[in-house]
């Protein structure tokens, strides 16, 4: 399955293992790895993750 299909800048996402939700900030086709950023408290955060490792997370409606 190609990079493309899994997930795109803008896509809510989560670690397989649990965390936090994240947003994808960047896809790295190459390398199959994905940047995401969330926030800590009031802190952003960002990290670069294979993508293996990330689920798809569905927006909840309020």
């Amino acid at each position: 399955m190609s990079t493309e299909m899994l997930f795109k800048v803008g896509d809510l996402v989560r670690i397989k293992s649990g965390g936090p939700v994240m947003t994808v900030q960047a896809v790295l086709k190459s390398s199959n790895l994905f940047d995401c950023q969330w926030f800590a408290g009031k802190k952003l955060e960002v990290g670069r993750f294979p993508a293996d490792s990330l689920v798809p997370v569905q927006e909840e409606k309020q």
